[in-house]
């Protein structure tokens, strides 16, 4: 990727109304992500809302020279450094920046959460395992936080562990991470989707949670209350069809509630390395280059373009209740095409929500 169309990605990732489904649909679209910032404000326009602020070159420049500096590299959706089972969700991470060992992102992988909170034993376990699951060529990949997290990377800095911040390269939260953080950058890897100098946010978290569980073909749940970060990421691998694993835990403890929770819900119980090597072997094969698994968006799109009457149409059919996709297009009777294009105008023009599950809603 020269280093024009690497800037131009940055410009457009981070404009205003700009998600990872829209710039996907752009660049289906416009085939390259200048053409996809030319036609921003026309399509704006053509949703009937405001031009959204797009990052400007010097701002794009300032990212990439900080993340230079910081060591670090970006790994661009369809591209050949970028994780293949990521590329596979459909709201991967257009750019995601790293700074440590790639190789790590060849090898299988685990994704293990848990508790902030956990209990000692929890966080013995979670460690013993990590170092295990390592020491077969596994790496763990987890969020960094206190608790689990930590138990987790500090279980598999030996052998190779990856970390995904809510954050940027150069924040490091909870601060008492700061030298795990250091030392995983030497030692392993260390993700992030947002740009240097973001602070965590609690809006954040759920964007981490998706990466962890997109990178693995498992996710292993060591620990968690009812309705935690934790079950979020076991939910998210759910929905993209990977295996949800958990340690069972005493009912007595109520950070085992979600954990027990999974197993009754269909989860597969797991109590040591050999059970979790096992539960991921189905998942190991047939798993296709980000290359590939980024041709599918770049396809052409369907030449059919609304009139006034078409985008009239889709406009009716969409209120402020999600409502899929696949639906609008079959009420509306229109090219599936023709309904993404007045769709992406909306999105642009600060008009729609778009929701897990391939549902778009409007702002009322």
């Amino acid at each position: 990727m020269s280093e024009a169309d690497l800037l131009a990605r940055i410009r457009l990732i981070r404009s205003q109304s700009i998600g990872p489904v829209t710039f996907r649909q752009l660049l289906a679209r416009f085939g390259s992500a200048e053409a996809a910032l030319t036609a921003v404000p026309d399509l704006a326009r053509r949703g009937g809302g405001r031009i959204p602020a797009l990052c400007t070159p010097e701002q794009a420049e300032r990212e990439r020279a900080r993340v230079e500096a910081l060591g670090g590299r970006y790994l661009s959706l369809g591209q050949g450094l970028y994780p293949a089972l990521l590329a596979e969700s459909d709201n991967a991470p257009p750019l995601l920046t790293a700074i440590g060992d790639l190789s790590l992102l060849e090898r299988p992988s685990v994704a293990m959460v848990g508790a902030r909170n956990a209990s000692a034993a929890a966080c013995r376990f979670a460690r013993g395992l990590a170092h295990d699951l390592g020491r077969e060529g596994v790496v763990v990949v987890s969020g960094l936080a206190r608790g689990i997290d930590s138990a987790a990377h500090e279980g598999g800095l030996a052998t190779g562990t990856i970390g995904v911040i809510a954050g940027g390269l150069d924040i490091f939260y909870p601060p008492e991470n700061e030298r795990l953080q250091r030392e995983m950058a030497d030692k392993g890897l260390v993700l992030a989707e947002m740009p240097p100098g973001t602070e965590p946010r609690a809006r954040h978290f759920p964007y981490r949670n998706r990466i962890i569980a997109g990178l693995c073909p498992a996710t292993l749940v060591v620990e968690a209350a009812p309705r935690s970060g934790s079950l979020i990421t076991a939910r998210l691998a759910a929905e993209m069809g990977r295996e949800v694993l958990a340690v069972p835990g005493s009912p007595l403890d109520p950070r085992a509630q979600g954990c027990n929770g999974l197993i009754r819900d269909g989860a597969t119980l797991v109590q040591n390395a050999a059970e979790v090597i096992e539960a991921l072997r189905p998942g190991l094969g047939g798993v296709r280059s980000g290359r590939d698994l980024f041709s599918h968006a770049s396809a052409a799109p369907d030449s059919v373009e609304p009139d006034s009457a078409d985008r009239a149409r889709v406009e009716e059919l969409l209120g402020p209740s999600p409502a899929p996709v696949d639906e609008i297009v079959r009420l509306s009777g229109l090219e599936p095409g023709a309904v993404q294009l007045v769709l992406l105008e909306l999105d642009l023009a600060g008009r729609l929500d778009r929701h897990a599950g391939g549902k778009v809603s409007v702002r009322c």
